[in-house]
């Protein structure tokens, strides 16, 4: 008994990964020429304005990389069963063609974000791309087959491209679930700062012009003076956390914005909303007071 538990042991050890793959991914350097230039290109082509917005996600507060992804994924999940189970060739083809059609907007949006991110998650995002491509490819060349009258072909392309596509997904899921890119860095802040008035610094020992940071609690915060007037914002980005209180301040359609310094997301002094990506979540704002005795106190504003 003790021996067959021993050797069952031994078994559950060769099912475990040796290798952490992803983690591997992600502190290779071999990539890195190539990832710096296409985000680079990606950058370059796209610029600041409307179109990369709204790859973003910008006007919905939302990335819009992921729900896009989920109807290609479901298309193609689809297929798999409709050629499974033989059923009518012509509706595994409409399926799959829809998550070809799908599928090239979601890419776009895709590329977008990870022209955008830490290195190292760039990596993890162009290997999950290049198997996303390859995915692509392969139903693309099932369904040629299948428009030939090879359907029995053109089903096993289909079942490789799920295996890649599969594959791309996982590490989709690294990206947001391990390396939290597309997250909202910001939305802690609420549940760190109680509610009420609290003291911050004293009026006269803030820059004029100038955003500096200041810590309330367990929360850094990017503070800027204008003469009497002070706006008060949660200082890490709601993109990937970057510091706003080095970031560069502009007017945006009339209104007063910082831009992060780390990736161009530019933020409403005003509110924190959001003007231009990448980040499609707001800033945390605060409301301020001045006391008598020229304390700055500020609290969250309302949600």
């Amino acid at each position: 008994m003790k021996e067959t538990v021993k050797t069952k042991r031994r078994s559950f050890k060769h099912l475990v990964p040796p290798v952490d793959l992803t983690g591997r991914i992600e502190r290779s350097t071999r990539m890195d020429r190539t990832i710096h230039a296409v985000a680079k290109a990606v950058r370059r082509r796209l610029g600041p304005g409307r179109l990369r917005d709204l790859l973003h996600g910008v006007p919905t507060g939302k990335p819009l990389h992921p729900p896009l992804v989920t109807v290609s994924l479901g298309c193609w999940v689809a297929t798999a069963v409709l050629d499974l189970t033989h059923a009518d060739p012509r509706a595994a083809r409409a399926v799959l063609t829809t998550g070809i059609a799908t599928a090239l907007p979601a890419a776009a949006a895709g590329i977008t974000d990870w022209s955008s991110l830490h290195r190292e998650q760039q990596r993890v995002g162009f290997v999950h791309a290049v198997a996303n491509l390859t995915a692509v490819g392969l139903y693309a060349g099932s369904l040629a087959l299948r428009l030939a009258g090879d359907d029995r072909r053109g089903r096993l392309l289909s079942f490789a491209a799920l295996g890649a596509a599969g594959l791309g997904g996982q590490l989709g899921g690294h990206l947001a679930y391990r390396q939290a890119a597309g997250a909202n860095h910001a939305e802690s802040v609420a549940h760190l700062v109680p509610l009420g008035w609290h003291d911050l610094c004293e009026l006269k020992d803030l820059p004029d012009g100038r955003p500096v940071a200041r810590r309330l609690g367990y929360i850094d915060l990017f503070v800027l003076r204008v003469g009497e007037g002070v706006t008060v914002l949660a200082d890490g980005c709601s993109h990937l956390a970057g510091p706003l209180h080095q970031g560069r301040l502009v007017s945006e359609d009339g209104s007063a914005c910082v831009v992060c310094p780390w990736h161009g997301s530019t933020f409403r002094l005003s509110d924190g909303t959001v003007a231009h990506g990448p980040a499609t979540a707001p800033q945390p704002s605060f409301e301020t007071r001045i006391r008598r005795d020229g304390v700055l106190q500020v609290r969250p504003a309302p949600l």
